[in-house]
């Protein structure tokens, strides 16, 4: 992603805060089964359930076994006492959600029938019919699942922080603006130039640069905190940007 000053990402990382994120409250609970961390763990499930749903897809599961053992997963990852199986040295919620899951598939589906739908187990909030629509409009190429999720995991966190950008200019009164700028932040050549977003908002091409900087540099603070949550150490944030970056690019 471009900017006209230079990396928007080259924020300071407020390690002063970084205790607070998901999944640094997951970790920090040290196995026990808190409320707090509970949460914590389900609020990010619920966030990043489509790159397992994808990798499980992309095995060749069907739509229906792959949405049963998503949910059946979660279910067993949820239960009681299972946040003891949380290691520390896993660093990245990314990393521990895959292993979980290839674990859970090789030593875990046979146990964890019970945890099915109808058995009183509160599910993570998934909209499966919208996550088989999505995989569907995805390139049939021919990454492997273990790369699939990374790409899935990136597109998921990318649209996560996009859809806050866009909450927050319409918060503001702006969504117009919002869509107006939406191309300039990734430097869509085949979008509008500035002067015809200029022409089009009433504004000086000066003002519309002023405004895809600021978008930008929004962009920016928006998508560490979002990385943020998911890693143990704020110098972790950037080599998960680098991370990102890379398998949206198929790097």
């Amino acid at each position: 992603m471009s900017s006209v000053d230079g990396n928007p990402l080259a924020q300071d990382s407020h390690p002063a805060g970084f205790r607070t994120t998901h999944w640094s409250v997951v970790l920090a609970a040290n196995g026990e089964s808190t409320p707090g961390a509970a949460l914590a763990l389900e609020t990010l499930c619920a966030a990043y359930w489509y790159p397992l749903y994808s990798f499980l897809r992309r095995q060749g599961r069907s739509p229906h076994d792959a949405q049963d053992l998503t949910q059946s997963f979660f279910a067993h990852l949820l239960s009681k006492d299972r946040l003891r199986s949380v290691d520390p040295r896993k660093g990245r919620f990314r990393s521990f959600l895959l292993a979980s899951m290839k674990n859970f598939l090789a030593n875990e589906w046979d146990k964890a029938q019970a945890l099915k739908r109808g058995g009183g187990i509160t599910f993570v909030p998934v909209d499966e019919e919208a996550g088989e629509e999505r995989f569907c409009r995805e390139p049939a190429d021919t990454a492997s699942p273990d790369r699939a999720f990374e790409q899935s995991w990136a597109t998921t966190l990318l649209e996560s922080v996009l859809a806050r950008l866009r909450e927050e200019y319409t918060a503001d009164g702006r969504p117009e603006l919002f869509s107006a700028l939406q191309g300039c932040l990734g430097g869509d050549r085949d979008g509008p130039s500035y002067a015809e977003i200029a022409a089009s908002q009433g504004l000086s091409e000066g003002a519309v640069k002023m405004a895809v900087l600021r978008m930008r540099r929004r962009f920016g603070e928006l998508l560490r905190a979002e990385i943020a949550h998911t890693v143990t150490r704020p110098e972790e944030v950037d080599e998960e940007i680098r991370s990102l970056f890379a398998a949206v690019s198929g790097a």
